[in-house]
């Protein structure tokens, strides 16, 4: 049996036979270790570079943000934020949904 992250990869490995010019991911690197996110990132990035358009839903930041050219945030379904990874790193509300705002207890 083949580990976790190679059956991941071997997943797109599937998916890239019928020369798609649109990858579909949904939260590819999910309990991958950071290594094989890693790897995956970088095989990804590599399709990208390609020419490959690649719509990659995933909780890790890591990978969205070493992926992503273009960025759209969503709260509860509704969107809150769209832009480069530099612009979604400074968005005060995506801040503010994901790590949340420190409030002074006195």
């Amino acid at each position: 049996m083949l580990p976790h992250g190679y059956q991941r990869m071997l997943g797109v490995c599937l998916a890239l036979a019928a020369n798609p010019k649109l990858l579909l991911l949904d939260e590819p690197v999910t309990g991958l270790t950071p290594e094989e996110t890693l790897a995956f990132v970088v095989r990804l990035k590599a399709l990208r570079d390609k020419g490959i358009t690649i719509l990659l839903v995933e909780h890790n930041m890591r990978a969205v943000m070493g992926t992503c050219d273009r960025i759209v945030v969503l709260n509860y379904g509704k969107k809150i934020a769209q832009g480069s990874p530099e612009e979604i790193r400074e968005n005060e509300e995506v801040i503010k949904a994901y790590l949340g705002v420190e409030t002074d207890v006195a």
